[in-house]
């Protein structure tokens, strides 16, 4: 006999925080992701922080709006099974569901030369560092569905099914700390990055 048991569902907000604009220069996982976007105006890089922060994505735990931000959900089913007087693991799946939100500048097509060069530098940067948290989220859910595979029969389905919450449990803490160790290194190395990006992107210009 089977028995399904539906996997918690955990859902994450991972977010690019302490960003300010510069004013000078196997059965596999099944993964959904879609991307959102929200306007923001304004003409100076004072003003599109401002847009940003007052238009961008909340997030609870940080109790502020940030530039962008990535809403991840974990779930799936888990099916069990009786293998002789043993209780066993008889299928996994594991879905992970990612939810880019992006700002969309609409004065872009009308800034001057430098503040569109600001801002491509600034967009592509926000897109790619919640691309990664998205990307973390995945790998994550592999791991979880691989452990959740590994784990051998139990004498009952009682004690199989506290070993899969462990076991659930240890990957998604794993995984916070993995995103927030991600934001850590993102956040101290923002102006650096954004000089680099800045200065490769003028340089592509000036080459055309």
């Amino acid at each position: 006999m089977k028995h399904i048991r539906r996997l918690r569902t955990a859902i994450i907000m991972a977010v690019l925080t302490g960003l300010s604009l510069p004013l000078s220069a196997s059965a596999e996982v099944v993964v959904q992701k879609s991307t959102t976007y929200f306007k923001i105006g304004g003409r100076t890089a004072a003003e599109l922080d401002a847009e940003m922060a007052r238009k961008g994505p909340f997030t609870q735990a940080s109790g502020s709006r940030h530039p962008g931000a990535t809403q991840i959900r974990f779930g799936g089913d888990l099916t069990y099974t009786r293998r002789g007087n043993r209780c066993a693991i008889d299928d996994v799946r594991v879905t992970v569901e990612t939810k880019l939100i992006l700002p969309r500048w609409k004065n872009r097509k009308t800034a001057s030369k430098d503040m569109a060069l600001l801002w491509d530098a600034l967009a592509a940067d926000i897109k790619r560092h919640e691309e990664r948290h998205a990307e973390i989220a995945r790998q994550h859910a592999k791991q979880l569905e691989q452990r959740l595979k590994k784990l051998r029969p139990a004498r009952t389905c009682e004690i199989l099914q506290d070993q899969v919450s462990v076991v659930t449990d240890e990957v998604t803490v794993a995984h916070d700390q993995a995103q927030m160790r991600f934001d850590l290194v993102e956040s101290q190395n923002f102006e650096d990055r954004m000089l680099r990006i800045l200065r490769y992107r003028r340089q592509s210009l000036e080459n055309q």
